[in-house]
């Protein structure tokens, strides 16, 4: 295809109607890359197929989400294993003393890992879990909690991994100079309207203001009721359970030291946190160097023998690979659509639109869909920076206002879209299905969505 046509529409349409209605992720998005990849080139699918998925592999990106996840996985097991996580969820019993408690501590523990949206959301789910456990609070209402606080408490942190990559993809642009990426990004904060209404929305929802509606609804309905779905791999896999908040802990810490001390939770935890920022924002590092320190710490106790512990990382990577599979799949994807020129099609359609008054809701409404449609919320970002800021710059439109736009549509995007990172690794995290978990989030991102688009149009 030499031109951006309204094709490039059907593979996310394919993808969400078949995710939604197989529940199963990766084969929806293989499918749907397929289906794109018949519109681009028919006689050349395999061809086309095979050297897009070796392009992804071969990706850096890929590479380091492969071994962070598999590595957060490694460690989780660690953390379960020694008991840990046991002791842990039996302090943190101790303060929630009801459903409301329990996800009061979820969000306030999700505010303080603000470092980066993968270490948020593959932290705090497996922490809590058994804690809202405890009280029949749904894995659905869990992970939403998890995925509001992971990329839109990150997006409005200066500090994070977020900050970091924007903040270089402004001075790459030219829209900030050298060495002050980060002061212009911070000077785009309070615009980031999604952001902030996604945290204030789930705050709101835990304190009962906006209550629950919808399908969430029916999942705290079940999990009251003792009989939600269960996912045991996040990703495909459903079952119920009578007894759900018993059998749960029972089954995450059957094979857990009962007498875990608390301190082999909070000093990986703490280290990781604190190694991630000495290595400015790498979370891989960070989790590299937590390991080195982790398996020392817990050997000089015998708490395990070492090759015990091994097996143990080894199944923790393991547990990952659902999640990493759905990611990389949406890397494929987001190839093909790229291939299809999607983003060309949806910005070449709305720039009449682009006025200073219009640019930033549309660039919001405009981002959000593609973000939405493709899983990509960085490289969605990435792509229309060189498109959207020379028109903002044009058109004299307030250019902090802009990058706002941008950053609320990414944020949105990562927590919206049934397959984008952030909501595979809430699932993954929690405990609960992916496609349960997105269409039971998406009633309460698509109203804050709203509510930012009059926003913008209000601001601008």
């Amino acid at each position: 295809m030499s031109d951006a046509t309204a094709l490039s529409l059907i593979p996310p349409v394919v993808v969400l109607v078949l995710a939604v209605w197989l529940r199963r992720p990766i084969l929806s998005l293989i499918i749907g890359a397929l289906v794109g990849l018949v519109l681009y080139q028919p006689d050349q699918v395999l061809n086309n197929f095979s050297d897009i998925s070796l392009s992804v592999m071969a990706d850096e990106t890929i590479g380091w989400l492969i071994l962070v996840c598999g590595g957060f996985g490694a460690l989780i097991a660690l953390l379960v294993k020694t008991g840990g996580s046991m002791a842990f969820g039996r302090h943190a019993l101790k303060y929630a003393k009801g459903p409301k408690s329990s996800l009061l501590m979820t969000f306030i523990l999700g505010v303080v890992i603000f470092i980066d949206d993968y270490l948020n959301a593959l932290t705090v789910g497996s922490t809590m879990k058994s804690v809202t456990d405890k009280f029949k609070v749904s894995r659905e209402m869990l992970a939403y909690v998890v995925d509001s606080t992971a990329a839109p408490i990150c997006v409005l942190v200066p500090l994070s991994t977020w900050a970091v990559f924007f903040g270089g993809l402004l001075v790459d642009n030219g829209v900030a100079g050298e060495g002050q990426g980060i002061s212009v990004y911070m000077s785009a904060i309070p615009y980031m309207l999604y952001a902030w209404l996604a945290v204030a929305m789930v705050l709101l929802v835990i304190l009962g203001i906006v209550p629950a509606f919808g399908p969430m609804k029916k999942a705290q309905l079940a999990a009251m009721a003792g009989k939600p779905a269960k996912a045991v791999d996040a990703i495909d896999e459903v079952q119920t359970s009578d007894d759900y908040s018993v059998k749960a802990i029972e089954e995450e810490f059957k094979h857990a030291d009962n007498l875990g001390k608390l301190h082999n939770f909070m000093v990986p935890i703490i280290l990781l946190v604190g190694f991630t920022v000495y290595f400015d924002i790498d979370v891989l590092k960070g989790l590299i160097a937590t390991l080195a320190v982790t398996l020392p710490y817990y050997g000089v106790q015998r708490l395990m023998p070492l090759s015990e512990m091994m097996e143990q990382m080894l199944d923790g990577f393991k547990s990952m690979l659902p999640a990493i599979g759905t990611v990389i799949a949406a890397f494929v994807f987001k190839d093909v659509c790229d291939k299809l020129m999607l983003p060309q099609y949806v910005i070449g359609n709305l720039s009449p639109f682009m006025t200073s008054q219009w640019l930033p809701a549309v660039v919001f409404l405009t981002m959000s869909i593609l973000a939405f449609a493709t899983g990509s919320s960085w490289g969605i970002f990435a792509v229309s920076i060189p498109i959207v800021m020379p028109l903002a710059q044009a058109v004299n439109a307030d250019i902090p206002l802009v990058i706002g736009a941008l950053l609320s549509a990414s944020s949105f995007g990562s927590q919206a879209c049934f397959y984008s990172d952030s909501t595979v690794l809430a699932a993954q995290g929690s405990d609960c299905n992916l496609v349960s978990h997105a269409v039971t989030q998406l009633p309460y991102a698509l109203l804050a969505a709203g509510l930012t688009f009059i926003g913008f149009l209000i601001l601008a």
